[in-house]
């Protein structure tokens, strides 16, 4: 996304039908010059067309239109720039959108790049309304998806100034389908008055950036000329700033969201998306929070992970593909000290399965410091120095902040001071810190600005954390006033031995403070309260977990062995008669509990042979992973017996080196290649390497040059693939892959089917369990069918699913549910199950469709057909229906 600058942004609503904005889209350069756009060997080119559209109250906007040339219609995209940049800023990221599979529209906003109009800060009658006749523009293009006449499927994307147009799009125009704003904000208003402080740089910033006043619609000159004289922001003011805001249409955004949000930001700080996940989550919308390391004031803004997370969340929610990973409901980057070779941050992501907020689990850390005095010098000046609003295009005071270096300036005398005492333990910080304190003036308000320093153990440098600072207005305060402090939201690690400082300042140079000579006494009310978020866990950067505890495991399963070794001294000899067999299942069972009768498994079995590929098919609770477990020697069995080609199977039996699994999504090293992690693996295991067929498997995974290339790029169904491919060094004969298509997109699943089929065709065999019943009844050869513990049915798939015994009734009318009970409770029915076109009825053994038939007209059930049914969820949703 684009971030050049601090950004507004906005998008307009409008009502059910509005043929005359519609009829106001102008195209000035009538069909738009086509331009060819370079792409990969492997997708269609995507072209360009640049068109000026005109918005019928005399504004020319400039735009851009991408699409591949591939068939068929498609979701569409709008990508909004940032402040003071135009439609150029978003033409990478806008053609590898049309490459995924999107028509993707940008544009200049008013008073930026080729278009005319003025600068309304997201005016709803100007910009706002400007989205929405591109929205009507798209929904006449013939290769765009529609939900309904005049209404496409579109998502809006932007970074600050382009973010918060996609949120104001979301509010205003019901046709908005899905937003991915980034580091902007919710209410301008708090933005650049916080708490009634005016927060001039930033605001100079804006204006200038602009290209100066002229540039701007006159009600936001005359207003900017006001507070800047005054240096109070009034009411008018904040009315005007709101009124562009995406707060003000709060409860009209109820589409999915992700928020992603700068660490390093004084201008939207976190509180912003804070903000607007709570509004937008309470409408009852998906809302997924990414904290990226930058911001406006300089750090990195990862566009690379960010813009594959957007097009993950545009995957899902345009293109309904369910099997999109969007990521965790909450991310964080998280700095961790410098690389040696480059000089940069090293980040590492954190995330939580829950959004925490800014106030999570909060934890008291006392201060000590009695009442104090300091001066707000005449003219605040000198003032202090925390961050140097847009000068963050170098790296930024924030990024140095990030890693443990103090840049900023308070002077004597003109702030208070509060410290704690060393903290015991490493004390993450995630959220806003609170504090209250009391607050008396000699003048009539007081202007403060808090913050809390990190102060090392020597108590000579101290950090401010992203060097934000929370400014406040007191007013009142000459007869003295407790006022709650609520301090920036960070994320921030103070280490074991360190101090909290928590001081008041009279000045900052981002900011107004007032003109007039002021003393200011100030005392502690209150502890700092520091939100600490536990439920948010950093990503190791080391060896997957295996690593470690394989050796561990092993050491453990010997010692275990010794000691079983003592009072089992025979293990059941080998059957030479299953030599051959790969898998053979007798009696197997499972009680829940050692004194339960209850179980999990119950005197289940069946066989596998070579070449066979074979699906486990059950409800949940069903007894599968049980079965798994208890195959792979994880778990023993209560009752019966597991043969793997003639060898019982026992935790550490030496037959389980011919038995290979997939169960859980393997933990890879990102930066190291797909081979290369392979490697480590099987290194890791201690055996030869010439015993790992590292080639044949990856052949048969089918990854191709993508081996060389770190798995940080791989997509989800790559790294699925390579997960499968692990689970295939040393070839076994024997491999069990649990869900191995979760998380697939339909591509990558027909693909993880071949990969299986594959794999079968050497002699080999392959158990799979899955969820995905028409997956199944294409990859597999055979079936196993379970339910409560029992086994239901095994066989080849076609008898199971062609079973004569199995009838597809259908009906003219929905059949009530008291009519199919009574019509499974008929003599010779083992089952009767509901569908969407009738019933699914197995029969007993005797039992006829011709039977069946009378005493359906006798229930007066409205038989329109009957014949055998032949689809694999049918004949599952029979056989349970039907099982004991």
């Amino acid at each position: 996304m684009d971030l050049r600058m601090p950004g507004l942004g906005g998008l307009l609503r409008r009502p059910r039908r509005m043929p005359a904005v519609a009829a106001a889209v102008v195209l000035l350069a009538g069909a738009g010059t086509w331009t060819a756009a370079a792409g990969s060997d492997d997708a269609p080119p995507v072209r360009r067309s640049d068109r000026v559209m005109s918005m019928g109250d005399g504004a020319r906007i400039d735009t851009s239109y991408y699409a591949s040339t591939a068939a068929g219609r498609r979701p569409a995209v709008l990508l909004a720039h940032g402040f003071g940049g135009s439609k150029d800023d978003m033409r990478q990221e806008a053609e590898d959108l049309a490459r995924d599979g999107y028509a993707v529209l940008t544009w200049s906003a008013r008073g930026f790049g080729k278009s005319t109009g003025k600068v309304g800060l997201n005016d709803p009658k100007h910009e706002v309304a400007d989205v929405s006749r591109l929205i009507d523009w798209l929904a006449r293009r013939p290769e765009v998806r529609l939900d309904a006449s005049g209404d496409p499927r579109v998502g809006v994307a932007g970074g600050s100034y382009g973010g918060a147009v996609s949120l104001l799009a979301a509010g205003y125009d019901h046709r908005v389908d899905a937003i991915a704003p980034e580091i902007t904000y919710w209410n301008l208003a708090d933005a650049l008055f916080p708490d009634g402080v005016f927060k001039k740089l930033w605001a100079g910033v804006f204006f200038n950036t602009g290209g100066g006043c002229d540039r701007f619609e006159p009600v936001l000159c005359r207003m900017y000329d006001r507070v800047a004289e005054s240096g109070t922001p009034d009411a008018a003011a904040r009315k005007l700033l709101e009124e562009r805001s995406p707060s003000a249409v709060a409860d009209r955004i109820k589409v999915p969201a992700l928020l992603v949000q700068g660490q390093t930001d004084s201008l939207f700080t976190l509180a912003q998306s804070d903000a607007a996940q709570k509004a937008i989550r309470a409408n009852g919308a998906p809302v997924d929070v990414d904290w990226v390391a930058g911001g406006h004031d300089g750090g990195d803004l990862e566009p690379s992970r960010v813009n594959k997370r957007v097009t993950a969340w545009f995957d899902r929610y345009l293109k309904d593909d369910k099997g999109t990973d969007t990521g965790p409901a909450f991310r964080i980057t998280r700095t961790g000290g410098v690389d040696s070779t480059d000089g940069a941050a090293r980040l590492r992501g954190a995330s939580a399965d829950a959004y925490p907020g800014l106030e999570s689990d909060r934890r008291t850390v006392a201060l000590s410091g009695g009442e104090q005095r300091f001066a707000n010098p005449a003219g605040a000046s000198p003032p202090a120095v925390s961050s140097l609003p847009g000068l963050g295009a170098g790296g930024g005071l924030a990024q140095l902040s990030s890693l443990g270096v103090g840049v900023s300036l308070d002077f004597p005398g003109q702030y208070a001071r509060f410290d704690s005492a060393p903290v015991a333990a490493d004390l993450r910080i995630t959220g806003s810190p609170t504090v209250t304190v009391h607050v008396r003036s000699t003048g009539d308000d007081a202007v403060l600005f808090g913050k809390v320093y990190d102060v090392g153990a020597d108590g000579t440098q101290q950090v401010l954390p992203s060097q934000l600072v929370a400014p406040l207005r007191v007013e009142g305060a000459r007869s003295g006033k407790d006022v709650k402090v609520t301090l920036p939201a960070v994320d921030h690690e103070v280490q074991k031995g360190h101090r909290l400082r928590l001081v008041l300042a009279s000045t900052d140079l981002g900011y107004a403070s007032p003109a007039a000579p002021a003393t200011y006494t100030v005392s502690l009310k209150s502890d700092l309260s520091v939100p600490t978020a536990p439920g948010v866990t950093t990503a190791a950067a080391p060896l997957p977990a295996w690593v470690w505890w394989l050796p561990a495991a092993g050491a453990f399963l010997a010692l275990a062995l010794l000691v079983t070794g003592r009072r089992r001294t025979t293990v059941p000899a080998p059957d030479p008669e299953l030599a051959e067999v790969p898998l053979l299942i007798r009696d197997l069972s499972k009680r829940y509990a050692k004194s339960s009768d209850r179980y999990a498994v119950r005197e289940l079995s069946f066989r596998v042979e070579k070449g066979q590929v074979l699906g486990l098919l059950g409800p949940n609770g069903a007894g599968k992973t049980t079965t798994l477990r208890m195959l792979m020697g994880l778990i023993g069995p209560d009752g019966g017996e597991i043969r793997v080609f003639g060898h019982a199977v026992r935790p550490g039996a030496p037959v389980l080196s011919r038995v290979g699994a997939f169960v859980e999504g393997a933990g890879f090293l990102p930066h190291l290649s797909g081979r290369e992690n392979l490697e480590l693996y099987w290194r890791a295991t201690g055996r030869p390497p010439e015993d790992a067929h590292l080639d044949e498997a990856l052949e048969i995974a089918g990854l191709g040059d993508a081996l060389a290339r770190a798995v940080r790029t791989y997509s989800q169904g790559m790294r699925q693939r390579l997960a499968i491919a692990q689970a295939m060094l040393g070839l076994p004969d024997l491999l069990i892959l649990d869900e191995p298509t979760n998380g697939l997109d339909p591509p990558q699943i027909r693909e993880m089917r071949e990969v299986m089929i594959r794999y079968a065709a050497a002699g080999r065999t392959v158990i799979v369990s899955s969820h995905l019943l028409a997956e199944v009844e294409q990859s597999c050869t055979h079936l196993v069918v379970m339910d409560r513990g029992r086994l239901v049915q095994a066989g080849p798939v076609g008898e199971i699913v062609g079973s004569g015994d199995t009838l597809l009734v259908g009906t003219g009318t929905p059949v009530e549910e008291p009519v199919v009970e009574k019509v499974a409770a008929l003599p010779g029915i083992a089952s009767a199950v509901r569908t969407e076109d009738g019933l699914l009825v197995r029969l007993e053994p005797g039992a006829t469709a011709e039977r069946l038939v009378v005493e359906l007209v006798r229930l007066e059930v409205p038989v329109a057909s009957v014949g055998p049914h032949r689809r694999l969820e049918d004949a599952f949703l029979t056989l349970i229906g039907g099982a004991p």
